[in-house]
């Protein structure tokens, strides 16, 4: 299973992304700057966008799901129980890892974007796919919410996952570092041989690799780990 970005261009006015590399089974971590083309790559790699030029394979990827930025965006059915069903999941379940057991009959949009979002990542938590594109997941969501999407997505132990963000604090367990810049997708490398090479590294990090600790992944574990490492 892969995906393939061969010489990917897609050119608005003046403004132009570009992506080519190969994303194999694995968690990517794809960062960079507002505006440096992050979400018109996620929208590229899932076809909601045609490219300018270049060719996009999904080879041996049956199934692929995109999770983006305003959860709003996702709704279709008319209440929670149908919007669970939309996909294929069981709304009871759903509901309950949302911590809106009994509102399954409530429309989705008399719910606040936070708890929207929640209810949202729970749904995509029940869900099996080749390969999950996820653009910016954490908005709208509150630090105990965030470390509950990262540790979720550390759990896919199979297919690509792909997640674009620029969070400097939860981090699932990654395996491939990339960064977006100036409308370029560059790949950094593996983790954690890539991390001192990463540019728009978080500072806590950039700091811990400036005293020469490189941690051993982008968890809060693994970074509490390299922290107790320099101190000691």
């Amino acid at each position: 299973m892969k995906l393939v970005l061969d010489r990917i261009i897609m050119k608005r006015g003046s403004w132009s992304c570009a992506a080519d590399g190969i994303l194999v089974p694995g968690i990517h971590l794809i960062t960079g700057r507002v505006g440096s083309g992050k979400t018109t790559l996620a929208e590229l790699i899932c076809g909601l966008l045609e490219p300018t030029s270049g060719e996009l394979v999904l080879d041996g990827i049956s199934s692929w799901m995109l999770c983006q930025q305003f959860p709003e965006y996702h709704v279709i059915g008319a209440t929670l129980e149908k919007e669970a069903q939309s996909y294929g999941i069981v709304p009871e379940l759903a509901l309950d890892r949302a911590g809106l057991t009994g509102r399954g009959g409530e429309d989705p949009f008399c719910l606040s974007r936070g708890e929207l979002r929640k209810f949202q990542f729970s749904c995509l938590s029940l869900c099996d796919r080749d390969l999950f594109v996820w653009d910016e997941p954490y908005s709208a969501l509150d630090c105990r919410q965030k470390q509950r999407v990262a540790q979720h997505l550390s759990t896919r132990s199979s297919g690509i996952t792909i997640l674009f963000t620029h969070e400097q604090r939860y981090f699932p367990k990654t395996d491939y570092l990339w960064e977006m810049c100036d409308g370029v997708l560059k790949y950094v490398g593996k983790v954690p041989e890539a991390l001192p090479w990463w540019e728009h590294a978080p500072s806590h990090i950039r700091f811990l690799i400036g005293k020469g600790v490189i941690p051993a992944n982008l968890t809060e574990e693994d970074l509490g780990e390299a922290l107790c490492r320099m101190q000691g």
